[in-house]
């Protein structure tokens, strides 16, 4: 494939490809804004039970030719396709209807809610779009009460049902343009874009926008930043979904991280001396619930971090897992895995301290009624004579 050269400068063919897209204005791009919320409803969600219960289907990732069957989820999400024309664009975008929206449901108790917006508009446009988006509260929160009534109709297949506070969003800009150089030739634009911001930004600042950027072909790209993304292919269904299960996973892993970081504190207060048991009450702690706790936490935590961390099987395409890396440096997944990992590890260590105080306890019990014994023993023997 010929590829133009680093020093080629625009023509009217280019212009008419697409315009000079730092000069603000051009042709309208057939764009898609891909929306996706990440939210967590309990410990785990029987998606056998759930398939029957909303009437979905198992979902396998999107294939293109090269990717071998056997690459995919396991278990495959459940997918449920929803209505969301409440959910709507910001500002002037607010007439654009979306034309697809689906519910997935994830075993480790995540649902992810995705909306795609198919629009036309100029390359300036767009950045005033992405502006706009740079705050998502409110469309958050819409989204969560759209997806609100079919938590309610899982309860039953949810263990431990509770709808997080916590949330993931991601923006994701979809042209189905093939043109060789985007990054090169618009490298500010797209920088732009997934900075979900519509003022210049400094050469570092587009720099560091642009640096997690892939190819497969001379004509596509995708490039990754923390908010939002940029996509230009024509066949990328399987991309977009590879990003959306990485803001899944980030979900997941900060969900993970803060239950541990409560069930820490307060197992840090069982291993503490309570002031109120003194004395010879203190001996007979024997950290029974303690111990019992900890260690379900201990289960618990390492199942679901296992379950969200091995979800999506990979090997094997090497094109997908090299998108599904860049998301994850992008978001800092390896960090948070890291972060879960010395918890669990805390975890056990707590575990540990407390089977060691609690075996004390026992020890110092049993002297003193080895003492006691021998005392009383002492005792009836003098009274005897």
């Amino acid at each position: 494939m010929n590829r133009r050269s680093m020093d080629h400068t625009p023509t009217l063919s280019d212009e008419a490809a697409g315009g000079p897209f730092h000069e603000g204005h051009g042709r309208p791009l057939d764009v898609v804004v891909h929306l996706a919320f990440a939210f967590d409803i309990g410990d785990e969600i029987d998606l056998e039970r759930a398939l029957e219960l909303l009437s979905g289907a198992a979902g396998r990732l999107p294939r293109r030719k090269r990717t071998p069957e056997w690459i995919g989820y396991r278990p495959a999400p459940v997918r449920v396709p929803v209505e969301a024309a409440s959910l709507r664009l910001p500002g002037r975008w607010s007439d654009v209807s979306p034309a697809a929206s689906e519910l997935k449901l994830f075993d480790f108790g995540a649902v992810s809610l995705t909306v795609e917006y198919p629009h036309s508009a100029t390359p300036a446009e767009l950045l005033e779009l992405a502006a706009m988006l740079a705050e998502l509260g409110p469309l958050t929160e819409a989204a969560r009460a759209l997806t609100a009534p079919w938590m309610q109709r899982l309860r039953p297949v949810v263990l431990n049902y509770a709808v997080s506070d916590l949330s993931e969003e991601y923006v994701v800009f979809h042209l189905s343009e093939r043109r060789d150089g985007w990054l090169r030739d618009h490298s500010n634009w797209i920088a732009g874009l997934v900075r979900l911001e519509n003022q210049p930004l400094s050469d570092s600042e587009v720099k560091e926008a642009t640096r997690l950027a892939l190819s497969y072909s001379p004509g596509d790209l995708v490039v990754l930043d923390w908010a939002a993304g940029f996509v230009a292919d024509t066949e990328c269904a399987d991309t977009l979904e590879i990003i959306e299960y990485a803001n899944v996973q980030l979900l997941e892993f900060r969900h993970i991280d803060d239950r541990l970081d409560d069930r820490l504190e307060a197992a840090y207060r069982l291993i503490r001396p309570d002031p109120s048991r003194r004395g010879a009450f203190a001996l007979w702690r024997t950290h029974g619930a303690a111990v019992r706790q900890v260690r379900e936490l201990e289960i618990e935590a390492a199942s679901l971090f296992e379950r969200a961390d091995n979800a999506l099987k990979l090997i094997g395409d090497h094109y997908l897992a090299r998108v599904f890396d860049l998301a994850s440096t992008r978001f800092h997944l390896r960090g948070w895995q890291q972060s879960i990992r010395r918890k669990l590890e805390t975890v056990g260590d707590v575990y540990d301290l407390l089977i060691q105080q609690a075996g004390g306890h026992r020890m110092e019990a049993l002297e003193i009624t080895v003492v006691v014994l021998i005392a009383l023993e002492i005792v009836l023997a003098l009274w005897r004579h």
